[in-house]
């Protein structure tokens, strides 16, 4: 005959290992955008952060960097420039080349750098520091959103290309995220910017840099596996409508 007593299940909790915990993950333009605090959270969650900051401009730089980097698991292609405020039909050449030269171009480089690592291995994450201005229109920036575009469409591509390796490839589209080369202080003292996100943002503020960061710690982990070519916009609800 079954007892009907009930006894409490004991559970035995053990401190969990950081997230990152052993993974080697390179973080270029480490001086600028999300940059600084993504060194810090990621270091902070285990990881060795090789954090450079050398130029990425020339077409072997790219390769430089990730060969002076060692073996890799993860990729955090952070790369930002102010961006220009032209008027379209007033858009130059080498506004158009510059702006691409900086945001596009060193990006297939970098990943063409990594890839052969991770895919004899099986393993590797490529996380893309990208802006949510390709996902909705802004005036005055079409050189600046084209090449943000340009730059999750290569995610996209590449993240379905490399699933079948066992690399997960994602990209967070950013805007209203608080960073030094964006949304400087300066900028977030001024009242009309204090006033413009009440209107334009539906979170009403800034995302926190460290915020974005977290996310980003938990796209480089393990935990996110199942995520392969996907934009994740993190900007308040700014985009897409």
């Amino acid at each position: 005959m079954e007892s009907d007593h009930h006894f409490p299940l004991e559970i035995a909790m053990s401190t969990p290992l950081p997230i990152l915990q052993g993974k080697r993950i390179l973080v270029t333009q480490a001086d600028a955008f999300m940059g600084p605090v993504l060194s810090e959270v990621l270091a902070g969650h285990g990881a060795t952060v090789i954090a450079s900051t050398s130029p990425l401009d020339d077409p072997s730089s790219p390769a430089t960097v990730v060969g002076e980097a060692g073996e890799i698991d993860v990729l955090v292609a952070n790369l930002a420039l102010p961006a220009p405020g032209t008027a379209a039909p007033e858009v130059t050449e080498d506004e158009w080349r510059s702006v691409f030269a900086t945001l596009v171009d060193p990006l297939p480089r970098l990943c063409r750098a990594v890839l052969p690592g991770m895919m004899t291995r099986r393993s590797g994450k490529i996380l893309l520091m990208g802006s949510a201005s390709a996902l909705r229109g802004m005036k005055r920036r079409s050189t600046y959103s084209a090449a943000r575009g340009a730059q999750l469409a290569y995610i996209q591509a590449l993240g379905v290309e490399m699933a079948p390796h066992n690399i997960q490839v994602n990209a967070i589209a950013q805007n209203f995220v608080e960073n030094p080369t964006y949304f400087p202080p300066e900028v977030q003292a001024d009242p009309r910017f204090q006033e413009r996100l009440k209107w334009e943002v539906p979170l009403g503020r800034l995302v926190s840099a460290r915020e974005d960061a977290e996310f980003a710690a938990y796209l480089c982990s393990d935990a996110a596996n199942c995520f392969v070519g996907q934009v994740f916009p993190v900007c308040g609800g700014w985009a897409p409508r």
